[in-house]
């Protein structure tokens, strides 16, 4: 017996995305828009427009992911001396100031993870457009990996967040959010969401049943 006859779509099987209950659905039912007899949600044999959609979200983020780069994420004003800063310009200051440890956590959270989540994304999407049968599960590890990084890019806004609740001291030293951080924090929302609109069992519609792509 082939690996696509163990699968739930060969056995005309769909789980409700909503409520969780296994529902037995048939082509005609298919297209006539069948839904879940518990909680009448509209049943799909994978999330629809999964692609069109991530596509779309990534691409957005993309686009965000210029001006988080570029325009300060927060400026602050010490003694009547005013610096903003971006989040590379943030980075670089703690390593002058000897602050690697926490230099290293914003770099990695704040710029590593963003192009890493967005790069992965971008190669799933392709592979499963192009058909491609290689390392099925390697590829299912990947967007687990996009799940769960995914949020922590939300560091580098936690300490901005944190900064501007706490530094408020007048004309001694005070700290503001800019532009910088709503198109960040847009960034990280729009990767969780596209991670979320991908349908990872896209991956193996295109499997082999001799489990050779298992490898």
């Amino acid at each position: 017996m082939s690996f696509a006859e163990h699968t739930a779509a060969a056995a005309k099987l769909v789980t409700c995305l909503m409520c969780g209950m296994v529902c037995r659905m048939g082509n005609e039912d298919a297209r006539q828009g069948y839904r879940c007899p518990r909680c009448l949600t509209m049943l799909h044999r994978r999330k629809e427009s999964s692609i069109s959609r991530t596509w779309a979200l990534v691409i957005a983020a993309i686009i965000l992911y210029i001006p988080a780069n570029v325009v300060p994420i927060m400026t602050a004003t010490q003694f009547g001396r005013t610096q903003s800063d971006t989040i590379l310009t943030g980075v670089a200051y703690l390593v002058d100031t000897g602050q690697w440890p926490l230099a290293l956590l914003i770099f990695f959270a704040s710029i590593v993870v963003p192009i890493l989540k967005i790069l992965i994304l971008i190669f799933l999407l392709v592979s499963v457009q192009l058909g491609v049968r290689w390392r099925p599960l390697e590829r299912t590890k990947l967007y687990r990996l996009t799940e769960r990084v995914g949020r922590w890019s939300m560091v580098d806004i936690y300490v901005v967040t944190i900064l501007v609740a706490l530094v408020q001291l007048g004309a001694l030293a005070n700290i503001e959010a800019e532009a910088g951080a709503i198109y960040f924090g847009a960034v990280v929302v729009l990767t969780m969401i596209a991670a979320n609109t991908f349908d990872p069992r896209l991956i193996w519609d295109k499997a082999e049943g001799d489990g050779k792509d298992r490898k």
